[in-house]
């Protein structure tokens, strides 16, 4: 990998602490060990294999590229995603049964869930 690139995966990924993931947490994620995540986000990256600086970039949802990622962007991304993908959830076991709320019940959901995480500790957006 060439110093340039080096450098901006270095300071991109970084944002992770800006994100509010743990090292714990983005090993779980990506399904790299965790002291492996510590030794790339280090900057040690002659070291990885370029199959952990893609799992670790898309656990992060950021694409590896040359391009600097807004953090804030990501952020507002997650958390959108996090609560469509739980009231998705929920809307399909509670369907059979008959308890599973209306189009716009599920959008007023989403939308309190969404600012809810993005007002409070950004650990919760990257949460299990």
């Amino acid at each position: 990998m060439s110093e340039i690139t080096r450098s901006r995966f270095g300071s991109g990924i970084r944002g992770k602490t800006t994100l509010g993931l743990t090292f714990a947490a983005l090993s779980r994620r990506s399904g790299v060990s965790e002291p492996t995540v510590k030794r790339i986000l280090g900057g040690r990256l002659v070291e990885a294999s370029f199959t952990h600086v893609v799992a670790i970039a898309r656990a992060l949802g950021s694409p590896i590229s040359a391009d600097p990622q807004d953090v804030d962007e990501m952020v507002r991304e997650q958390a959108r995603r996090k609560p469509e993908s739980i009231a998705r959830m929920v809307q399909g076991t509670s369907a059979p049964e008959a308890q599973a709320v209306d189009d716009a019940g599920y959008r007023r959901l989403v939308e309190r869930s969404y600012h809810e995480l993005l007002a409070g500790s950004r650990r919760r957006l990257w949460a299990d």
